[in-house]
This record gives C-alpha cells, sequence and structure tokens, in this order.
C-alpha cells in the first residue's frame, strides 16, 4: 500500500508518529568535559523538533565514559546528568516530534586522543588514518556482557528522562557493527565464529534493553545494509540479522550502510543529477528487497533529497519512514516545507572537491559547524566555504580520519 509523507506511523510498542519524516543521528558534538548535554543540545532540538519531523533521533550518546567517540560526546552511564536530558527531551518535545536516544559504543573506531586502548571483538586495527586510532584490545567474554548491561543502563536513563525510545547504533562499523562483521570479529567463542554467534552481541543487547524499559517505550536498530568491504559485514549476513530482530521485539530498523574505512553513508546525493534521480537513496535497492524477512518498520536513511524521491520510496514499499540528516543540519524546518508542498528537495550542496580523502573531512566539518550555529541560536550559512570547513576541520577539532560525523 503506497504511502504518503503526511501519513501516520503506529509502531509495535503502540507509540504513533505524526508523518513519516525522521531526522536521522548526526553526531552534535557539544557535551562539556562530563559528558554532559548543554543549553547548546535544547536550542538545536527545539528548532529541530519545530522543523516538522515526526522523529528526532539523538547524535549517538556513548554508554561508556572510558571509550569516548569523539570529542564533545553525550556519556549517560547512569543518573549524574538526568537533570540536562531531561531538559534536553523537553526542548524536542515542544513540537510534535518524538526525541529517541541514539545508543552506542565505539570500539575500536575512536581516536587515540579520546581512547589510547580501543577495545573490540578482536585486536583488528582501523585500515585508515596511520597513528590516529590505536590497535584495539580483544574483549573478553565478562566485559562483553558488561557492556551488554551498559546499553541497558543508558537506555533506562533515557526512558527516565522522557526520551520516547532509544535506537541501538549497530552500523557504520561501530562496536555492535564490529561483532557482526567476520573481517573485525575473528574469534570463536559464543560472540563469533559464525554468522549466528557473531550476531549474538546484538541479540543480547536487544534483550537486555527491551527488558529494561516500558512496552510503551520504543527500541529501535540502525543497522547496515553491508559494509561494502570485501570479507566483511555482507547483504545476505544483514538479511539474516533483520530476520532475527524480527523476532526480538523490536519497533523499528533504519538502514544504512558502511563504515570509516568505506564511508558509503558521507556520498553526496544530488536531485537534479540523471544518474541518481530515479532512485537517490543510496540502499533503497537493499530496503525493497528485506522487506520479505520483517514486518517492523524500516526506515531507510542516505541520500534522500527531493520530496519525488520520498514519494518513489515509499510508493515502492521500500520504506515507512525516511531519514533525513544533512539536509536538516542546514535546512532544520525542511521537513514542514515538504509536508506543507512548499519545497521540491532540500537546497543542492555540492562540496566535492575531487580528492576522496579530503573530501570527507570537509563536507563533515561543514555540516558540523551549520549544527554549531543552530545551537548557538544562529541561522544556517548556506554560503560557508569550503576552505572554512577544512580550516576548522584542521584546526578547531582533533583529526579522527574522516572529519566530523555528520551521520551517525
Amino acid at each position: 500500500m503506497p504511502y504518503d509523507l503526511s501519513d501516520p506511523v503506529t509502531l509495535p510498542c503502540g507509540l504513533v508518529l505524526a508523518n513519516r519524516l525522521a531526522k536521522a543521528a548526526m553526531s552534535e558534538r557539544l557535551a562539556d568535559a562530563a559528558g554532559s548535554p548543554v543549553t547548546g543540545h535544547e536550542t538545536l532540538y527545539r528548532t529541530w523538533g519545530q522543523g516538522g519531523a515526526a522523529l528526532l533521533i539523538s547524535g549517538h550518546v556513548i554508554i561508556d565514559d572510558r571509550h569516548r567517540a569523539e570529542p564533545g560526546n553525550v556519556v549517560v552511564e547512569d543518573d549524574r546528568h538526568l537533570d540536562a536530558l531531561r531538559r534536553w527531551a523537553d526542548a524536542a518535545h515542544d513540537g510534535e516530534a518524538h526525541l529517541w536516544m541514539q545508543v552506542n559504543h565505539p570500539g575500536r573506531q575512536a581516536p587515540r586522543i579520546v581512547d589510547r586502548q580501543p577495545v573490540a571483538p578482536s585486536a583488528v586495527q582501523l585500515d585508515l588514518a596511520p597513528g590516529v586510532f590505536a590497535t584495539p584490545r580483544a574483549l573478553d567474554h565478562e566485559e562483553v556482557e558488561e557492556i551488554i548491561e551498559r546499553f541497558a543502563a543508558t537506555a533506562l536513563v533515557a526512558e527516565r528522562a522522557g526520551f520516547r525510545g532509544v535506537q541501538i547504533h549497530a552500523a557504520h562499523g561501530y562496536l555492535i557493527s564490529q561483532f557482526l562483521s567476520p573481517r573485525t570479529n575473528q574469534r570463536d567463542d559464543a560472540w563469533g565464529g559464525d554468522d549466528e554467534r557473531r550476531r549474538a552481541f546484538l541479540v543480547a543487547i536487544v534483550r537486555s534493553v527491551r527488558g529494561a524499559v516500558g512496552r510503551n517505550f520504543a527500541v529501535g536498530v540502525k543497522l547496515n545494509s553491508a559494509d561494502f568491504q570485501r570479507g566483511g559485514f555482507s547483504e545476505e549476513a544483514s538479511m539474516a540479522v533483520v530476520a532475527t530482530l524480527d523476532r526480538e521485539g523490536v519497533d523499528l530498523i533504519e538502514v544504512s550502510g558502511g563504515t570509516y574505512e568505506a564511508a558509503a553513508m558521507f556520498r553526496e546525493s544530488h536531485p537534479g543529477d540523471p544518474r541518481t534521480a530515479a532512485r537517490e537513496a543510496f540502499f533503497i535497492d537493499y530496503a525493497a528487497r528485506v522487506r520479505r524477512y520483517t514486518t517492523v518498520p524500516i526506515m531507510l536513511t542516505g541520500g534522500f533529497r527531493s520530496h519525488a524521491g520520498m514519494d518513489g520510496a515509499l510508493d515502492d514499499g521500500a520504506t515507512d519512514l525516511i531519514g533525513l540528516a544533512r539536509p536538516l543540519a542546514l535546512e532544520p524546518d525542511l521537513p514542514a516545507r515538504l509536508l506543507r508542498g512548499d519545497s521540491a528537495a532540500a537546497r543542492e550542496v555540492r562540496l566535492r572537491s575531487g580528492w576522496k580523502k579530503l573530501d570527507a573531512l570537509v563536507q563533515g566539518s561543514w555540516y558540523q559547524l551549520q549544527i554549531a550555529r543552530l545551537a548557538a541560536g544562529k541561522p544556517t550559512d548556506p554560503g560557508l566555504s569550503r576552505v572554512r570547513a577544512l580550516w576548522h576541520a584542521a584546526f578547531q577539532r582533533p583529526a579522527s580520519g574522516r572529519g566530523t560525523n555528520a551521520n551517525d
């Protein structure tokens, strides 16, 4: 059955989203040194909350203060930041939107400047930016179980703070994604050795989180369609994970793809380009195929820019929700304008230099600067130069090898 962008969505937990548009996760990098949300989070999410999207997913919130992904991450281990978290959630709920907390552990995908001894399923170093990332230490069984408990503890705090749900980050090369991939998970125990054991970590986290929170609190998962690396997490393995999640009480599965080493999620999308106009979403073919493995609502993120492209994905039945990330860093009210029919597409942004190794750094920092402006209560700046973005990435923020993570 084809859907319209303005149609509501009822999730399995009973939560009703007012329309089919969602703000996908983007790392805000605004937290104070203790990992607490600040007034900038409130300003930013109040703006997004009034921008028309039915669902807002936060940038990744770290479950263990010993292992941050980047400077400025919010860290939630217990109730110590509860009042600030409540103010953040209340600000986002000024409009009709529902705010979910994306919960994450970076594993090996954290630069030395924030984690000198990262952990991972196996001691496989990130093949990127030599010297920036340390070789991870392989987790032992007890540590794996502790991390599972940490995901549940963070989800419970999110519920107490007034968030309407959590999204478990199992994509983009972070820790859960590392467990899913045979390239980074070389274990032969309860947590690795074949596809079923490699997905056991994610299944255990979902069960732990679902058991910790209330029945009407949403639990979603962000999952790669594939890692796009030889010997990595494949589409076939991803579909098997989706089939498993279908039985685990999940409310929403967001489809994305790529890792820092193969950053498919950071490509530019141009709705006016005839090569991409017909199917502008990056992972739509996978989303259409995975439908036969689940009845859980699907959210598709990556590449959407035009009303026509979004309508096409909904009409094809490839997705239930349209995830928008970078367009909302520049145009926070784009969902409202799309729903009213005032806009046909997101504003065109072209930042590619032709140098692949430079592009991710420039693009990530350009959008991060737009987020910083919104958090400060300022309008975005479409004319912001690539040179300024590169200067900001090189001198104002510690380099991570991929620039700032503008689509978690």
